[in-house]
């Protein structure tokens, strides 16, 4: 049967390799991935006294360096506090923004970015002393309460008391050090953001972890991921789409482990995402066993929140809505296929 030209035109662009992009371009050329970083959350990203880094955000540079480059240690990380974050991203100064930031409407839409995925749901929190023998945010009425500039959790903040009728006292610091440092010497008598940063705060930062609690209430949806420039559509699918990648492994059972082994299971799906059966790799500009290599490098979606924030971590935080879609959680990836 002849196929009207239309057709043919459309199922040989569906076949097409993917144009590189200007980004990916960059990246390869200068054989370093460059990504922006916390200046400092343990779990998510965070140097070490050797000036190693580490943690949930810092292993999705790794992973992207791995698929690119074929190297995770080809990352340059960029330390930046909230205020800096987005004006290095837009500048060009960094090709990715893997640094604990909300995604939000205003940010999407205004400042000419594109956040990728989600990769942890957080919630924001407060902490506080135990000796205050407060057990709810609504008790806190009048209190001063130390919070980070720049953020979602300072409009958070204001917008959670202001619907109670509640008056508080926010007691603004431009870096999440001081604040931190603001909170412990007695200046306010909470402390809020990300659930998540709060678990590390207490159990890292503290003088006496046990004299601290974190409060039961989250007033706010923190969905975090990482962000690129808008203008170059094929380094927005490969941050994606190896991110999609990362869950797609845990939810197939592959592993750093037994990836090699992987590689000969009969299932389709597996085959698919580990470049046996077909190549996906041409679609995104990339080599077909882009995946594999993501995931040789940091393991799939499950071990790196195990090893960074979950019970393999100081911060022991449960998978909670971090789980997959099919074992009760919120992570679901679209299928690499």
């Amino acid at each position: 049967m002849r196929l009207p030209i239309i057709t043919l035109t459309l199922l040989l662009l569906a076949h097409a390799p993917a144009h590189a992009g200007k980004t990916l371009d960059q990246v390869r050329q200068r054989a370093q991935l460059t990504c922006g970083v916390s200046t400092g959350v343990i779990g998510f990203s965070a140097a070490d006294s050797q000036g190693h880094w580490n943690g949930m955000d810092v292993d999705i540079c790794r992973a992207i360096a791995a698929a690119v480059l074929n190297d995770a240690a080809k990352v340059k990380y960029v330390p930046l506090n909230a205020q800096q974050r987005f004006t290095a991203l837009q500048s060009g100064e960094i090709d990715l923004l893997s640094r604990n930031t909300t995604w939000t409407l205003t940010r999407d839409a205004s400042l000419g970015l594109h956040f990728t995925a989600v990769t942890y749901y957080d919630g924001q929190g407060f902490l506080v002393q135990k000796k205050l023998k407060i057990s709810s945010a609504k008790q806190l009425k009048n209190a001063e309460i130390c919070v980070q500039s720049g953020t979602t959790t300072e409009k958070n903040l204001g917008d959670w008391f202001k619907a109670q009728g509640i008056k508080v006292k926010p007691v603004v610091f431009e870096k999440f050090e001081a604040s931190i440092k603001a909170f412990f010497s007695g200046r306010c008598q909470a402390y809020t953001t990300d659930a998540s940063a709060l678990a590390f705060i207490r159990s890292k930062e503290a003088p006496n972890p046990d004299d601290y609690v974190v409060l039961p209430e989250l007033i706010s949806k923190e969905p975090l991921g990482p962000v690129v420039r808008r203008g170059d559509d094929e380094w927005f699918a490969i941050v994606k789409w190896v991110i999609f990648a990362l869950i797609e492994a845990e939810e197939y059972g592959i592993t750093q482990a037994n990836l090699e082994r992987m590689k000969a299971s009969p299932d389709p799906a597996i085959q698919r995402l580990l470049g046996g059966a077909e190549d996906s790799g041409k679609l995104l500009g990339l080599e077909r066993d882009w995946a594999a290599r993501a995931v040789k490098a940091v393991g799939n979606y499950g071990e790196i929140f195990q090893r960074n924030v979950g019970s393999a971590s100081p911060l022991k935080l449960p998978r909670g809505a971090n789980a997959l879609w099919n074992k009760g959680g919120l992570l679901y990836a679209p299928p690499v296929r």
